[in-house]
């Protein structure tokens, strides 16, 4: 977990840990490559830590097995993006105008973080989940089976350029995204440890001296 939280880090400011920290890192990549063989140079086993898999789920695992694996962490990753996102954006007090429902409750009387869940009516939740299943079901998947790599859910619809970039690039970019969605997993992670523990969800800010006011 240590080493986890290490990396998460690194991914957001890219910055390179202390030597201490990175020996205790390598032990433990080294432990988790140990029991993983056949992927320590897939796209996402970089430095510091190499291929982590502590918990051997790679182990004697197939592409297949390993495909759905990163198709898992890809989508966790992208879903706590937005997550991360969208607590930041309104912790910061913006929202929607108008109401959210027809007997006048107001989208900026909606709390930040997992107190929205309370505040929401039940039809508004109701009508964000189905919203989720159909983007599972139908839009956020390989439909045309052209995917250029797992996770790729263009559909030759949407590109923004990326057929115009190297191979080198395109790799590169997939890296940076599978960073940032780990880092994010992470992150949100704490927002809402920190926003149960004390109501303090951005506590870094606070111990620097910058709060941040929440709900």
């Amino acid at each position: 977990m240590l080493a986890q939280i290490v990396t998460s880090a690194l991914a957001f400011n890219g910055m390179r840990p202390a030597a201490p920290v990175r020996s205790a890192v390598n032990m433990a990549a080294k432990k988790a490559v140990a029991v993983s063989s056949g992927f320590e140079d897939a796209l996402g086993a970089q430095a510091p830590l190499g291929l982590f898999d502590p918990l051997g789920l790679l182990t004697d695992a197939d592409e297949a097995k390993f495909d759905r694996l990163r198709f898992v962490e890809l989508k966790h990753g992208r879903i706590c993006m937005l997550a991360v996102l969208g607590h930041i954006v309104t912790s910061a007090g913006i929202r929607l105008p108008g109401n959210i429902d027809y007997s006048g409750t107001s989208f900026a009387s909606i709390p930040a973080g997992l107190a929205a869940i309370d505040a929401i009516p039940r039809a508004g939740l109701a009508q964000i989940i189905l919203f989720v299943g159909i983007l599972e079901t139908s839009v956020m998947k390989d439909i045309t089976g052209d995917a250029e790599f797992v996770g790729d859910f263009r559909n030759n619809y949407i590109d923004f350029g990326w057929d115009t970039f190297s191979e080198e690039e395109k790799l590169s970019k997939r890296a940076i995204e599978l960073n940032n969605g780990r880092a994010a997993q992470m992150g949100i992670l704490a927002l809402m440890v920190h926003e149960k523990l004390n109501g303090d969800p951005y506590v870094i800010n606070t111990l620097l001296g910058y709060p941040v006011p929440f709900n």
